[in-house]
């Protein structure tokens, strides 16, 4: 293990500026660098240090960042989930990390969590440059995540993006939903687990990230149409896909089916639900599978 350091940096996505930490690994020279972004309507606050803090003090340089309209980055309006435009952030960041001086460029690992994991997958499979991709829990099928919910709450949440697509139409602010709520709630997530967890993974800063717990509903109408797992026969870079066995968010079956057609995939399951890989008792796990998988695909040394 090794020391780091960590700085508040930016880089331009589309002429708007991206926050991000910066970990630069003590004593480790030209390092590779693990490029993360977190899931639906979620910001690097919600536990993506705890991660980065592992990578780099094992030796990889790291980039976490929040995307445009999110979080610490500009953009407005606030919290309206464009998945283009994070396919755009994505890149932004990938670009910014080749650019760092003493960080091998040739080397760029993609971490995505959830929706960003289904980002992670759809980036890798146009970038055959990626040394390896971890895909946490990752969103693969619109069909199979939209529709796993109650039928009563998906009407529910189609009538709320179509109400706010004709408000964005007339100029209008967004109409926004929750993005985590309990079962029964109109929220786009409301697994049993998705409420009390936000709150879990939120910590001491519950109260000052509540307010921020809302996503502008027209992503409902475009969630259905995003199905990066169709892609994983493209990818070429070693793939790490972890799934959660009790996931109703991203269905384990369906997450097992897109993994096994990845050329390079490396699969790990957890008896767990969607949201619990972040926190104890299954962090230790999932973040040390990475760290053994990025150990034997992106060694410190290259070969």
């Amino acid at each position: 293990m090794t020391g780091y350091t960590r700085e508040d940096v930016t880089f331009d996505s589309q002429g708007t500026a991206c926050a991000a930490w910066l970990y630069r690994p003590s004593g480790t020279q030209n390092p590779p660098i693990v490029v993360m972004a977190h899931g639906f309507a979620a910001i690097r606050a919600l536990r993506l240090d705890a991660y980065a803090a592992r990578f780099a003090e094992a030796g990889y340089a790291v980039l976490v960042f929040d995307y445009r309209g999110w979080g610490d980055s500009a953009g407005e309006p606030r919290r309206v989930l464009d998945i283009r435009a994070q396919h755009r952030d994505w890149r932004a960041a990938i670009a910014h990390a080749r650019s760092i001086e003493g960080i091998d460029a040739n080397r760029v690992v993609l971490w995505g969590t959830s929706f960003g994991g289904g980002h992670a997958l759809r980036l890798a499979a146009e970038d055959h440059t990626l040394a390896a991709v971890i895909a946490q829990v990752p969103h693969i099928s619109g069909p199979a995540s939209a529709f796993s919910q109650p039928p009563g709450l998906v009407a529910r949440l189609i009538a709320a993006g179509l109400w706010d697509q004709l408000r964005a139409l007339l100029g209008h602010q967004p109409y926004r939903v929750d993005a985590a709520g309990y079962p029964g709630d109109l929220a786009m997530m409301t697994s049993p687990d998705a409420a009390p967890m936000a709150m879990r993974l939120a910590g001491d800063r519950y109260e000052e990230l509540l307010p921020e717990n809302n996503v502008a509903a027209r992503i409902a109408l475009r969630v259905p149409f995003y199905s990066p797992g169709r892609l994983a026969p493209r990818i070429t870079a070693p793939t790490l896909v972890q799934i959660a066995e009790r996931d109703t968010v991203t269905p384990f079956k369906v997450a097992q089916r897109a993994a096994a057609k990845l050329p390079n995939g490396e699969v790990r399951t957890y008896d767990c639900q969607h949201f619990e890989p972040y926190l104890d008792p299954y962090f230790d796990t999932v973040v040390g599978d990475q760290l053994d998988f990025l150990r034997a695909h992106v060694p410190l040394a290259a070969s």
